[in-house]
């Protein structure tokens, strides 16, 4: 996974801070203080799950104090390790140390919040719809991602769609099908 620089992401233009974290940001995660033993995502009643700091284990139990301040006792299986401030915002989840379902939710959670709508998840792009319009879609953007290769580019449909297209065009030859689906003015393939 290429990080880019800021000037890297220039040809984006005002797309840029909708694909991709600033390298201000990059810097400032990798340099957050961290404690892999103690930080946890933790199973929450009312938020599916909650970041917070292990207190304690004993006897199949662990008590965790939220970030939120409350201090909750659970079973071992309802808590689960955090990932490195580094891969906060991270463009393909399948790079995480620990991918689990509270690590893929924040994530997502992370870069929705920042408006970055698209995800990669090994393979697969995945979208969260910001029932707004966006300025990732304008010829600009379509220029930036024709012929890059997924990993030298920030997630997005385009990127799935150029490479669909480069792949057609170099193994023309064979028989190749390709399905678009046109939906909510995205293109899936």
């Amino acid at each position: 996974y290429s990080a880019g620089s800021n000037s890297e992401m220039a040809v984006f233009g005002e797309a840029a801070p909708y694909l991709r974290k600033s390298e201000k940001e990059r810097i400032e995660a990798q340099n957050r203080p961290f404690d892999a033993k103690s930080s946890v995502f933790v199973v929450h009643a009312k938020e599916s799950f909650v970041k917070g700091t292990v207190q304690s284990k004993e006897g199949g139990k662990v008590t965790v104090k939220t970030e939120g301040g409350e201090t909750l006792t659970v079973k071992e299986d309802q808590v689960f390790s955090m990932n490195p401030p580094k891969y906060d915002k991270i463009e393909d989840m399948a790079m995480m140390t620990h991918l689990h379902e509270p690590a893929v939710l924040y994530n997502l959670k992370e870069r929705y919040a920042a408006w970055m709508i698209y995800t990669y998840s090994g393979l697969f792009c995945v979208t969260v719809n910001p029932y707004k319009w966006l300025p990732v879609y304008n010829p600009e953007v379509v220029l930036a991602y024709r012929g890059k290769k997924r990993q030298e580019a920030p997630p997005h449909i385009f990127s799935i769609s150029d490479n669909a297209y480069q792949f057609m065009l170099t193994v023309g030859h064979q028989t190749t099908q390709t399905v678009l689906h046109w939906c909510a003015g995205h293109c899936w393939l």
